[in-house]
């Protein structure tokens, strides 16, 4: 977290144009997208880019890469499931960070990936080549890669209207009566701890559809289809309707009947159209041991 005093003389600025002046490493799209994701505040509170300093406001950064540096690469034996020309699939294993930010500045996806692929775009920043969208350290799955521009600026905007098709495994805890549903609640900022998401009425759209593949005594498995992409959405809205994920920290019940696994949540499924080509491409994955294993000794 960061803290900067936005001083009087920039008043009546737009604050996005401001934040460029200041932060002179990020590009104004950059400061725009995480003013939307709600990753730099205004005086405690998210605002709209076009918003004007009134003089003497207070900037909390979140979530905010560091300066460029120079990423090394890495032998980090990523299994890249499917590359072109354009694009890459790749299954993040549990506990890799994707991309580079405070503590973390080695052994993320990001230092793999720039070991395994000659081309990946740098149009989301110094420390994101490639990346389009994430996955928390904790899940696992696939994820795409743009290894240029034209492919980064296509699955971007496929991620925006909804066109990638995504599907996640998912552990939770109790039993889930009904066999389908549809969770539409809101995702915003926690107003109680800013560095968690929470359910609230003023926060952003968040859609996800759940289907029951099996259930145990105290336990239930489950498919979550995306329609949004908000950060943290599955764990979020599972936990809004009092079937957290197992294993999961910091929105889940704190049990020690699953070691330090993290949640047990599996980007199992992701589709979506070649940027070049316009075909339909679906690739599948297994889910992992750990989460195989403990299904097995709950059916035994």
């Amino acid at each position: 977290m960061q803290k900067l005093k936005i001083s009087s003389e920039y008043k009546g600025e737009r604050l996005d144009k401001v934040l460029v002046k200041l932060l002179p490493e990020k590009t104004r799209s950059y400061i725009i997208k995480m003013i939307e994701e709600e990753k730099i505040l205004l005086n405690d509170k998210p605002f709209k880019p076009s918003t004007k300093a009134a003089g003497n406001d207070e900037i909390t950064l979140l979530d905010i890469e560091p300066k460029a540096l120079e990423l090394e690469s890495e032998d980090l034996n990523l299994d890249i499931i499917y590359e072109d020309s354009d694009v890459a699939v790749v299954n993040k294993p549990k506990g890799m960070v994707v991309h580079p930010g405070a503590g973390n500045y080695e052994g993320t996806l990001v230092n793999g990936l720039l070991h395994e692929l000659d081309d990946l775009s740098e149009i989301n920043g110094v420390v994101r080549p490639g990346i389009v969208h994430r996955i928390d350290k904790d899940t696992t799955g696939l994820l795409m890669i743009a290894k240029n521009d034209k492919a980064s600026l296509s699955l971007t905007e496929q991620l925006k209207n909804h066109t990638c098709h995504r599907k996640y495994h998912a552990l939770v805890y109790g039993v889930i009566s009904e066999n389908k549903g549809r969770i539409n609640a809101p995702i915003g900022r926690s107003k109680d701890d800013r560095k968690k998401m929470a359910v609230v009425k003023d926060g952003k759209e968040a859609i996800t559809n759940f289907t029951v593949l099996k259930r145990f005594k105290n336990f239930t498995y489950i498919e979550c289809v995306l329609e949004t992409g908000r950060t943290h959405q599955i764990r979020v809205h599972l936990e809004y309707i009092g079937h957290p994920l197992v294993g999961d920290q910091v929105y889940g019940h704190k049990r020690k009947i699953i070691g330090d696994q993290g949640q047990f949540l599996h980007a199992k499924t992701i589709g979506f159209y070649h940027p070049t080509t316009g075909e339909w491409m679906e690739f599948d994955s297994e889910i992992p041991e750990y989460m195989k294993k403990f299904m097995e000794d709950l059916e035994s």
